[in-house]
């Protein structure tokens, strides 16, 4: 008997491509995906590297498939956003050996800032979908993913969402497979999409599509589990297990393979019930293409467009007499908003920021806190990069008489990945925007990932650090300042000196996150003699979590510093009028 273990559903996927083959693997960090490379660089015999980005993640991935290696690209929902572009053209070159795209999709919001259905993008690049339910359907359909992809020479998108990757159950390992023998075999009219090339590739793209629909029809992913005939649901992915939980009793249509549809099979389930249910998190994907086939069911009107589904609502949506019992009320506690790590170097920066009155674009990252009270210091944030652009268009649009100074803030990650771009753009065309890139040395928000900024690779090894001083001076910036971003002074000076400039400017901020910091050496914590402090609450206004309060005989609040959460930055010793908060 396979031994079982313990699995998330990232390390089993990780799993899954160690025992399908695997040899190349290419990702970006992003919640819920992260951990499905941090996994699989730890097998033998498989590189595995984190990408600048998305877009490259996926054509390195899709170079190593025409190579000849089976490949594997990770990415968060939105990532799948910026391989869009490789993504479609591949569908029609097609691979030699196989090509997966996990997509990571993020119901309810947990760490993105939308919560697109990425199911669209299998129909929009006409590529077969699977979407797994738990952790050894997510290793199991990656296996069978990969003979998928061979089969009919196209890449195959594996869906899944964060319950799935996050949440942990028992997995039946299986064997490890050895890698398909291919190699690379010149092909121009496969693989280079000049137009006459690529109109004889799209005829092939309809042709497979038709063929995977035919697959589908007795594909052992779609299974059909009769119950109560009173009750039919068609289903896939987390929300069958809702189901599951729900209506234990119901006849259920299980679908793994999500796109295309088995037209057949979906007629024949719908005859062999009464009621006939679509439960399926976000838009109505497949209950859409459920019903242009003249299927009457019951969906959305019943689920929510909005967020994730649990047992409770679905067994409300499908009208039991008995629904299940509601979990109990949370306690009363206080709310606790995220806020930047004790020693977190952007603080500093922004309590600088706050006081300039500037009009600040953002970016997605640890910075992005930026926005919340109390440093309140963000005026936009959209996607990875979109700073550079959003100030640049914010300055055009500017009448001449505003004199507000335009500021974009980017980590040095997010800079690497699609903010170099847009820095070009306000070189080009002489926009006066001031770019403020916070060099913490790590992709901090996904949990301090490597970066090309940051001297290692995903598997640990050593590896050329680029030089963002010299990057930002190739593209022509000629006002380029680094600063310490714990020098509350050092950083009001650069910031004002750029701001003042008739032309782009650099501002790079050179601390390591806190959180890596903290393997070293700390400064000894700064203490707060009480006696001195006038109660002018000014500390409290750059949010450090190890700062706290007391409060006097006089009724008013003075600050304290917890010493074991204090990182030793000293931000709070500089904002501090009274000179109360002192050194050892």
């Amino acid at each position: 008997m396979s031994k079982a273990v313990l699995l998330s559903g990232n390390e089993a996927i990780a799993r899954g491509a160690h025992e399908a083959g695997v040899r190349v693997a290419a990702g970006y960090p992003g919640t819920p995906s992260t951990e499905i490379l941090q996994t699989l660089v730890q097998y033998p015999d498989v590189y595995a590297e984190w990408a600048p980005n998305e877009k490259v993640a996926l054509e390195v991935a899709l170079g190593a498939a025409y190579g000849g290696a089976r490949a594997l690209a990770t990415m968060k929902h939105v990532g799948v956003n910026v391989a869009a572009d490789p993504l479609l053209t591949a569908a029609y070159t097609g691979v030699n050996a196989g090509l997966v795209l996990v997509s990571a999709d993020d119901p309810g919001l947990h760490s993105s800032q939308n919560e697109q259905d990425n199911r669209h993008y299998a129909r929009f690049a006409k590529i077969p979908m699977l979407e797994p339910s738990d952790s050894q359907e997510a290793k199991d359909f990656l296996v069978r993913a990969y003979a998928l992809s061979e089969e009919f020479d196209t890449p195959v998108l594996l869906r899944t969402t964060t319950r799935v990757n996050h949440g942990k159950s028992v997995v039946r390992l299986g064997e490890v497979q050895p890698p398909p023998a291919h190699r690379f075999e010149r092909n121009p009219q496969k693989y280079v999409m000049i137009p006459a090339y690529a109109r004889v590739r799209h005829t092939l793209v309809e042709e497979r599509l038709r063929r995977l629909a035919a697959w589908a029809e007795t594909a052992e992913v779609n299974v059909i589990e009769p119950g109560d005939r009173r009750l039919g649901v068609i289903t896939s992915g987390i929300s069958y297990q809702y189901v599951k939980e729900a209506a234990p009793h119901a006849s259920v249509l299980k679908l793994g393979l999500t796109y295309p549809l088995p037209e057949a099979l979906l007629r024949r389930f719908a005859a062999s019930v009464e009621t006939l249910y679509v439960v399926e998190e976000l838009d109505p994907f497949l209950e859409t293409q459920i019903r242009a086939l003249g299927i009457p069911v019951v969906g959305k009107e019943r689920f929510s467009l909005l967020g994730e589904l649990n047992p409770q609502a679905v067994a409300t949506g499908l009208g039991l007499a008995e629904p299940q019992p509601e979990a109990p009320p949370a306690p009363d506690v206080p709310a606790r908003p995220p806020v930047l790590c004790a020693g977190c170097p952007h603080r500093g920066f922004y309590t600088v920021l706050r006081k300039l009155k500037a009009i600040v674009a953002g970016d997605i990252g640890c910075y992005t806190l930026g926005v919340l009270p109390p440093l309140e210091t963000m005026d936009t944030c959209v996607c990875m990069g979109a700073s550079v652009g959003n100030a640049i268009g914010i300055r055009r649009a500017m009448a001449p008489d505003d004199k507000r100074p335009v500021v974009a803030v980017i980590g040095d990650s997010t800079f690497i990945h699609s903010g170099i771009t847009g820095l070009v753009d306000a070189v080009y065309n002489s926009t006066p925007i001031t770019l403020c890139i916070l060099d913490n040395s790590t992709t901090a928000m996904t949990g301090g990932q490597d970066h090309p900024a940051s001297g290692k690779t995903l598997a640990g090894t050593p590896a050329p650090r680029l030089d963002l001083v010299g990057l930002v001076r190739a593209v022509g910036v000629e006002d380029v300042l680094t600063v310490d971003a714990y020098d509350l002074q050092a950083v009001e000076t650069a910031l004002r000196y750029a701001l003042q400039t008739e032309k782009p400017s650099v501002v790079i901020t050179n601390r390591p996150c806190a959180l890596v910091a903290r393997r070293s050496v700390r400064p000894e914590p700064p203490t707060v003699v009480l006696e001195e402090c006038t109660g002018c609450q000014l500390c409290f206004r750059i949010g450090c979590p190890a700062l706290g309060s007391v409060r006097g005989e006089d009724g008013k609040l003075r600050a304290t510093i917890n010493p074991e959460a204090c990182f030793g930055c000293g931000v709070c010793l500089q904002v501090c009028r009274s000179g109360a908060i002192q050194r050892k």
